[in-house]
């Protein structure tokens, strides 16, 4: 890791599924996330977002241009070491909560260390730690049928925060609350943010994309930035 270097850098980046006919997915785009960045990125279904959070979650590699995270050019470390930085410093909040039935809320933030080999009683620590930050302190030991879905949410965003990452991939975090319970999760985004947090959230609700301070549209496989408006704006 360069400490100097912004988290995300992104240079002529784009994705093409091979055919016949080839489909551009993204077109080359050029994008730099800095430490302490909060992004949304916004757009229509079938726009290119899902492609988007694949590449920048190292999920799929680019067909064209360099993906840089963390300083590191990811397209020259190999696949091991690929998984390893995505473990190490992405941190992923996804609509559906992905949480094990039959464990504790500290049980499921403890699990996403596994893959880190970190012992476990620091992962209980880092889990215990991560709970007390996402205000679930009181709740630790509740499965998740005994937690409502913002509490189920501040869980899965604990489980991100518990590995340390540089960065936090939000997809679609607020699709399935309501809006008391979105305005909830969204405060804890805002106020994890103002901590020094690097977020991008991918988003279709124009009241998620809000609270960014920078919106990046993808529309037909295009990528541009727009002024963010609301109280989020620069």
């Amino acid at each position: 890791m360069n400490p100097g270097a912004p988290v995300m850098e992104m240079r002529g980046v784009g994705l093409t599924y091979p055919g016949p006919p080839p489909v551009e997915a993204l077109r080359p785009f050029d994008l730099t996330v800095h430490h302490g960045d909060y992004l949304a990125v916004v757009g229509p279904s079938g726009a290119g977002k899902s492609t988007f959070l694949n590449i920048a979650g190292l999920l799929d590699p680019p067909t064209t241009g360099r993906y840089l995270l963390d300083g590191q050019d990811t397209a020259s470390i190999g696949d091991a070491r690929v998984t390893a930085l995505r473990g190490n410093r992405i941190g992923f909040v996804f609509q559906s909560f992905h949480l094990l039935a039959h464990r504790s809320a500290r049980e499921n933030v403890e699990l996403g260390m596994v893959y880190q080999r970190v012992p476990h009683r620091e992962r209980r620590h880092r889990a215990s730690q991560a709970l007390h930050r996402v205000g679930l302190a009181h709740r630790m030991d509740a499965v998740p049928a005994r937690l409502s879905g913002g509490e189920r949410q501040r869980v899965a965003v604990a489980r991100a925060l518990a590995a340390e990452p540089a960065l936090l991939l939000c997809d679609e975090p607020t699709g399935n609350l309501d809006s008391t319970t979105a305005a909830t999760v969204l405060d804890l985004l805002d106020a994890l943010h103002h901590q020094g947090m690097t977020i991008i959230t991918i988003t279709h609700d124009p009241n998620v994309a809000r609270r960014a301070r920078r919106i990046i549209t993808v529309h037909d496989g295009v990528v541009d930035e727009t002024p963010a408006p609301g109280p989020g704006a620069a």
